[in-house]
């Protein structure tokens, strides 16, 4: 009971925090800092990486977009370092992707632990702010209503999987996750993003529902990326920030992998529009 209770409250306490810092622009930048160098330091520590050279990179990464998001007025440049950013990251997580499936181990030679902890993590908070101040326009409810989706996700996932989950999805990295699961918690995405789409008047509710689909599928993929980061390190959990669930990589690993997947298709359906 102590134990429900601690991860409740801990849980809870980490929702009112993104939650409320979502509503002000300058706030949730700091946040998302804050949150990049706590989860870089424990994939670091995952990965054994003992340079202090990826937050540096992170820093100027990441405040460098942040600045062009809050004060430039110019937005071709922006625009073309956005676009070569998410090429090299989608192009290095279907890499991790290929590890995933096809090697018994991600190999973490030392230039690929730089490669990991630029595009994979680095980058991937860089379009979270983007995806909260898309177009150069502070849309929180773009951002929440992702995080909402992936809360959805596993949620169902856990409880259709503990509840009806017979074929494991991905056994030798994540015992616990079974295909009942994954499509349990795709299942109720999609429902969610009805109510996303009806609530927060951001898209219609065909473009939240692939959203739905992106998150679920590509949350899914890295949830499992990070599982064999721990497995690789003999870890349960990539920290101890947040009592009852880990660290705070285990929490935002999903949104992180999914997150330029998404900016990808905000982008697709603004060109389309």
């Amino acid at each position: 009971m102590k134990e429900i209770l601690t991860r409740s409250f801990s849980g809870l306490l980490y929702v009112i925090l993104l939650i409320t810092a979502l509503y002000w622009q300058h706030a949730s930048i700091i946040l998302f800092f804050l949150f990049g160098l706590v989860a870089l330091a424990e994939l670091k520590k995952l990965i054994n990486l003992k340079s202090f050279f990826p937050y540096i990179v992170f820093t100027i990464l990441y405040l460098g977009f942040a600045y062009w998001k809050l004060i430039s007025n110019t937005s071709r440049g922006h625009d073309e370092a956005t676009q070569i950013l998410l090429v090299i990251t989608i192009f290095v997580q279907l890499i991790l992707i290929k590890d995933l499936f096809s090697e018994k181990t991600i190999p973490l030679f030392e230039s690929k632990r730089f490669i990991i902890t630029t595009f994979y993590l680095s980058s991937g908070f860089v379009f979270l702010i983007s995806i909260a101040n898309f177009n150069q326009t502070f849309t929180p409810l773009l951002l929440l209503g992702a995080f909402i989706l992936v809360w959805v996700n596993d949620t169902f996932a856990f409880l259709v999987g503990k509840n009806f989950g017979k074929q494991k999805l991905f056994p030798s990295i994540s015992p616990k996750k079974t295909v009942e699961g994954f499509l349990g918690g795709l299942f109720f995405s999609c429902i969610a993003s009805y109510f996303i789409a009806e609530f927060t008047e951001t898209l219609n509710f065909t473009n939240w529902l692939i959203l739905a689909i992106i998150i679920s599928v590509f949350g899914t993929i890295g949830d499992l990326i990070e599982s064999k980061f721990k497995r690789q390190a003999n870890v349960k959990d990539s920290g101890v920030i947040m009592p009852g669930h880990g660290g705070l990589l285990d929490r935002l690993d999903s949104i992180i992998f999914a997150a330029p997947f998404i900016f990808l298709f905000l982008r697709l359906i603004t060109y389309v529009s």
